[in-house]
C-alpha cells in the first residue's frame, strides 16, 4: 500500500510540474515563514482578486500535497497563483522548489517552531530552510521581507532579488519601504495608516480590514505591496483588504460558553501567534474581565521552556485578569506570570482540558472575554465542547488527527484512539 501511495504522489508531482508549463502567463507568488503564512496568503489573494483571476493553495492541506494539487487546478483563466510553502523537515523546501519556483517571495517571520530534533532541529536550520525560497527568486524577482524580524534582517544580505521591507517600523523607520502606524483594534476589525516612500504621490493612506489583531496588519502590508507591484490602484487594494474576515479558530469572535465572548484562536499556536493573540485580547475594549486559556506550544525543541517563559512574562504585563495554563510546559508559563507580578489568585495551572473546563465553569461570567489558544494537536476545542455539555471521552494529551474534535471521523472509536495514543 505504501508503494502505491508513493507512486501516486510522485506521478501527481510529475503531472503538476508539466501542467504548469502550459501556463507561462501565470505570476507565481510564494509565501513562507514560521508564522503568518495563511493570513498573508488570504490577504494577497483577496487583494489581487479585485483585478485578476487568482488561485491559491488550500487552507487545510500539507504543502507536500497542496502544491501539486493546486498546480493541477490551473486553468487558462488564471493570472495569479498564490502558494504557501510550509516546511518542517530538512530539504523540504528544495523539494517544493523543484516543483514550482515563484517570481515573488514573501518571508513573514522566523521563530523556533519545528525545531524539534526529528524536525528541522534548530533555529539555524529553520532560517536556512526558509531562506531557500527567497534565494531561488530570479534576479528580476521581488523579495518582500518582514523587517521587524531580527532573524530575517540577518539573512537579507544573501538575497539577490530586489528587496522591499515592511513591518511596524520597530527598527529605524527610514529603513522600511512600507510600515504601519496609528493601529486601532476593535470587535469589527483593525484600522491603520499605511506609510510608504517612493511608490506614488500618496505617502500615507488609511486602511481597514475585518481581521481582528494588530499582527494581521503585517499580512495586509505584504498584500498591499503585492497589489501595487501588480498594478492595482490604492482604491482596489483598500477594497480587497476591507473584505478580509477572520478564519474560524484564527482569532475569530464567537459566542462563547456560559454567555461569554469567545476569541477563538485554538487552531494553532507558536510563540509569535500566541504573543499576538494575547495582545489582541488586551487591545479589545471591555467592561468585563479578560481570561486567557493557553495550551502548550509544540515542536519548539530546546527552546520550549524559554518560549513558554516568555509567554508567562507577557501575560503579566498585559491587561489580562486571569490565566489558565494547560499542560506540563504551560506550568512554566504560570510560574513566570507569578514571578512577573501577576497575582497568585489570578493564575491557574491545570494538567488537561478537563481540569481547565472545571475551572472555567466556576470562573466565566456573562460577557467575559475568553481567549482560547493552543497547538492544534492539543485540541483545545474540547474545552468548549465540555462547557457546552457535550460528551468528550478522548483524554489523550496530544492527538495527531487534524479533525476538530466535534467533526472527528473516528469519534465512534474513541477508546481505540485512547489506547493508541496513551
Amino acid at each position: 500500500m505504501k508503494f502505491f501511495k508513493n507512486f501516486f504522489h510522485q506521478s501527481q508531482r510529475w503531472l503538476a510540474k508539466n501542467w504548469l508549463k502550459f501556463y507561462p502567463q501565470v505570476t507565481i507568488i510564494g509565501i513562507t515563514g514560521s508564522y503568518g503564512k495563511t493570513s498573508t496568503t488570504e490577504a494577497i489573494n483577496q487583494v489581487l482578486s479585485e483585478k485578476y483571476q487568482t488561485l491559491k493553495t488550500d487552507l487545510n492541506l500539507d504543502t507536500n500535497f497542496n502544491l501539486p494539487i493546486t498546480l493541477l487546478k490551473i486553468r487558462p483563466k488564471h493570472q495569479k497563483l498564490i502558494l504557501e510553502y510550509g516546511v518542517d523537515h530538512k530539504n523540504e523546501m528544495t523539494k517544493h522548489l523543484a516543483l514550482v519556483k515563484p517570481q515573488i517571495g514573501i518571508l513573514t517571520g522566523i521563530n523556533p517552531t519545528h525545531s524539534d530534533p526529528d524536525l528541522l532541529g534548530s533555529l539555524a536550520n529553520i532560517m536556512s530552510e526558509k531562506s531557500k525560497l527567497i534565494e531561488s527568486l530570479p534576479k528580476d524577482g521581488l523579495a518582500i521581507l518582514n523587517w521587524d524580524d531580527k532573524n530575517i534582517r540577518k539573512m537579507a544580505n544573501k538575497f539577490k532579488a530586489k528587496i522591499i521591507k515592511y513591518g511596524f517600523g520597530l527598527e529605524n523607520k527610514n529603513e522600511y519601504d512600507f510600515y504601519a502606524e496609528k493601529i486601532k483594534v476593535d470587535f469589527t476589525g483593525t484600522k491603520f495608516t499605511l506609510v510608504h516612500k517612493n511608490y506614488s504621490s500618496i505617502k500615507s493612506i488609511q486602511m481597514e480590514t475585518g481581521l481582528i489583531g494588530r499582527h494581521f496588519v503585517q499580512s495586509c502590508l505584504a498584500a498591499a505591496i503585492i497589489g501595487l507591484n501588480q498594478g492595482l490602484s490604492w482604491q482596489e487594494i483598500k477594497k480587497g483588504l476591507s473584505k478580509l474576515k477572520p478564519l474560524s479558530g484564527r482569532l475569530s469572535i464567537e459566542q462563547g460558553p456560559l454567555s461569554s465572548i469567545l476569541i477563538n484562536d485554538s487552531l494553532r499556536a507558536n510563540p509569535a501567534s500566541t504573543l499576538a493573540g494575547l495582545q489582541t485580547l488586551a487591545d479589545l475594549t471591555t467592561k468585563k474581565r479578560r481570561i486567557a486559556v493557553l495550551g502548550e506550544m509544540g515542536e519548539l525543541g530546546e527552546s520550549a521552556e524559554e518560549q513558554h517563559r516568555i509567554i508567562g512574562e507577557k501575560v503579566a504585563q498585559l491587561k489580562i485578569d486571569f490565566l489558565i495554563a494547560v499542560g506540563s510546559l504551560q506550568k512554566i508559563t504560570a510560574q513566570q506570570a507569578l514571578k512577573s507580578g501577576m497575582p497568585k489568585n489570578q493564575i491557574f495551572w491545570v494538567t488537561d482540558v478537563f481540569e481547565a473546563a472545571k475551572v472555567l465553569k466556576n470562573l466565566l461570567k456573562k460577557d467575559d472575554l475568553f481567549y482560547l489558544k493552543g497547538s492544534r494537536l492539543k485540541h483545545m476545542e474540547r474545552i468548549l465542547l465540555i462547557l457546552k455539555g457535550k460528551k468528550v471521552d478522548c483524554k489523550v494529551n496530544s492527538c495527531h488527527f487534524y479533525y476538530p474534535c466535534q467533526d472527528c471521523l473516528l469519534r465512534e472509536t474513541t477508546k481505540d484512539i485512547i489506547k493508541t495514543n496513551a
